[in-house]
């Protein structure tokens, strides 16, 4: 996740990012994507990727980043109620960013590997966990369309018991609310603004065709890391 630092007044000029600080608070700023907002067609719109980069993903970011220093402000005053009610708004748009920063990486152009099957550890592991790939991505098809409202289905690794897990999450709830040893291998965004200028209301087409662009190498980079 691209980070930033905010001052009260100025940018120090010697750094080379133009970097920011605000008594020492540090805040977030939007990444960039690694290919163009069109790569991922016809699986994912051009259309859809720039709206959700540009709008969606930065709202979160903007209110994130709002909420954060509306936080230190309250610690510095001692205002234990603010401090409480800010938690939801901390959760939810922190949970956007979070999300969407991995959402991103999960994704590959064709050309550049994205739909390959994962190989090696990864690979072996699904094999070993869910019988065969297709098995596992039928689950996740499956629970992705019949979770109810807006959130997000989830391949994880958990790491205390060395095994892959499949979980969804409401809203914009992070992997690791389900648990704190749950490392996000991939995420599916189930939000209607993921897919709906393009699929409609048919969630079930999006699930199906988002499998063409899904980067397995990086999901695999990911599970070598943690279960080496």
């Amino acid at each position: 996740m691209a980070l930033r630092t905010l001052l009260t007044r100025k940018i120090l000029a010697d750094s080379p990012l133009g970097t920011l600080r605000f008594r020492g608070l540090q805040t977030f700023s939007l990444p960039d994507l690694p290919y163009d907002y069109g790569a991922l067609e016809p699986a994912i719109s051009g259309d859809i990727m720039q709206l959700h980069h540009q709008k969606h993903h930065q709202t979160y970011i903007t209110n994130y980043n709002k909420a954060l220093e509306q936080l230190d402000d309250a610690v510095a005053k001692g205002d234990a109620p603010a401090v409480v009610k800010l938690q939801s708004a901390i959760k939810f748009n922190g949970g956007g960013h979070v999300n969407h920063s991995i959402f991103w990486k999960n994704l590959a152009p064709v050309r550049e590997g994205g739909g390959e099957p994962p190989k090696s550890s990864l690979g072996w592991a699904i094999d070993n966990h869910f019988g065969s790939l297709e098995v596992l991505i039928q689950k996740m098809n499956a629970e992705g369309a019949a979770l109810q409202g807006s959130g997000w289905i989830w391949l994880g690794l958990d790491t205390e018991l060395k095994r892959l897990v499949v979980e969804t999450t409401a809203n914009q709830d992070p992997l690791v609310t389900k648990g704190p040893n749950l490392v996000p291998l991939l995420g599916i965004d189930v939000w209607e603004h993921a897919y709906y200028l393009q699929y409609k209301n048919v969630r079930p087409d999006y699930l199906k065709n988002i499998w063409k662009v899904m980067n397995w190498k990086y999901a695999g980079e990911v599970f070598d890391k943690e279960c080496p």
